[in-house]
């Protein structure tokens, strides 16, 4: 009989254990798991604040230099610049999602029923910001909800020794007080390069690469999210299929490159370029790890 107890209590903990990881094994893996793929020492990562908020302490508030605190989000949109998006009819899916990150100067309007209305992130280069400035009553004026992280280099960036860029930023906070802007620390911009190399076993400077936009946005992303959902990014196996669909590379660009060969060209540039597809080889295998769906086109990564 009390074998039997014995039994019947330890298959009882077993089986509450069980539950309660699956329960709290989301929480856990949005403030720990995002950063198992790092190399050596552990990143400044995300903290939990007494108001059950979180400070990302990777993302410094201009002109403050604060870091960014906010509440994690469930479900994340990120909706990719590229033309697979046109005639997707996915806005309202997308605004479903209780954050939607975008990229650069992505627009939204003339878009809405395949791209949606909302913007909570706007994840920018610091080459694309003298493009929203330009258009500032648009991205700013218009959009006093939306969050933007920029990020580029120290010699644009710099605080102390102030960059061009950094400089256009404190130009808008005082057109608009009430904008919220961030900017990527020196230490994830270095962070962001370390994770590169320990991925593709390339260095990122002697391999000529510039990290895309992209990259920095999913790092954001498994930092900040539960649930990834990931619209209109292909995979690194898509331009090889045979007859599969050209697109052009950003859905509000007509006329340029299509996505494809915008790809391959900087894929095979010697030096100065992105190198799209490997970073797409890399995502696949993040997806592997983390709650990530691919949506339009929807492809699941390889096992192995």
């Amino acid at each position: 009989m009390t074998v039997l107890v014995r039994t019947f209590v330890t298959l009882l903990i077993v089986a509450t254990g069980t539950i309660l990881c699956v329960l709290l094994w989301p929480r856990f893996c949005l403030q720990h798991c995002w950063l198992s793929f790092k190399p050596g020492e552990k990143q400044e990562s995300s903290r939990l604040t007494t108001s059950g908020t979180h400070s990302f302490q990777s993302y410094s508030r201009v002109p403050d230099g604060k870091p960014l605190v906010r509440a994690p989000c469930h479900r994340c949109a990120i909706v990719s610049s590229s033309g697979q998006m046109l005639g997707s009819r996915l806005g309202k899916e997308i605004d479903q999602r209780e954050c939607v990150l975008r990229m650069n100067q992505a627009p939204t309007t003339g878009y809405e029923e395949d791209v949606g209305t909302r913007s909570t992130i706007r994840v920018v280069s610091h080459t694309s910001i003298p493009l929203l400035v330009r258009n500032h009553s648009y991205f700013f004026e218009q959009s006093l909800e939306t969050l933007y992280i920029v990020w580029g280099p120290a010699k644009v960036m710099g605080r102390e020794k102030v960059g061009r860029t950094y400089r256009s930023l404190l130009k808008v906070k005082q057109m608009y007080p009430s904008l919220e802007i961030y900017t990527l620390t020196e230490k994830m911009m270095a962070y962001c390069d370390e994770v590169f190399q320990n991925e593709t076993g390339k260095n990122r400077m002697k391999s000529g690469t510039y990290l895309s936009t992209g990259w920095f946005t999913m790092v954001l992303a498994m930092e900040l999210c539960e649930q990834i959902h990931i619209f209109g990014m292909i995979s690194d196996g898509y331009c090889r299929e045979k007859n599969h669909p050209t697109v052009q590379y950003h859905y509000f660009e007509k006329g340029k490159l299509d996505e494809c060969r915008m790809y391959l060209v900087h894929e095979r540039a010697p030096r100065g370029a992105h190198r799209f597809i490997t970073e797409k080889v890399v995502f696949s295998r993040w997806a592997k790890r983390r709650n990530m769906v691919f949506i339009h086109p929807s492809w699941v990564p390889a096992l192995c």
